[in-house]
């Protein structure tokens, strides 16, 4: 059987707060609110024939706690180079923050439980 690729992922969570200017859900959403978000930095690709790892998950473990302080019990609204805080900007600034180190990069995912959203980011494939 061949095997086209792998996925190694690593979950994590960040408890923040934030306002929001929106359309609906308006006078909640420009209080300051917060949230526990989970998010999850996946990295693919085929498996170093010496090591027998797509990368190392104690590489992704160490760019993940590099990157969780500039979120976690943090005014989301005050963090550099975020923006307003929409899951998807989230999911940008985990990728600019964890690619550098993690250049197998391919996808990374915030959520929310307790009101079942998520968004996901995916790298489009180089065109050849």
């Amino acid at each position: 059987m061949n095997y086209d690729n792998f996925e190694i992922s690593q979950k994590f969570f960040f408890d923040a707060a934030h306002t929001l200017n929106r359309e609906i859900e308006a006078d909640s959403s420009r209080r300051i609110h917060g949230h526990t978000y989970y998010a999850e930095a996946t990295v693919s690709g085929q498996p170093d024939p010496v090591t027998g790892m797509v990368v190392d998950l104690g590489f992704v473990r160490l760019a993940v706690e590099q990157l969780r302080p500039q979120l976690d019990h943090r005014m989301l609204d005050d963090v550099a180079g975020l923006g307003p805080a929409t899951l998807e900007n989230l999911c940008a600034f985990i990728w600019r923050a964890l690619q550098p180190s993690l250049p197998q990069l391919s996808s990374v995912r915030v959520w929310r439980d307790s009101i079942g959203d998520s968004c996901t980011l995916r790298a489009t494939p180089a065109v050849k």
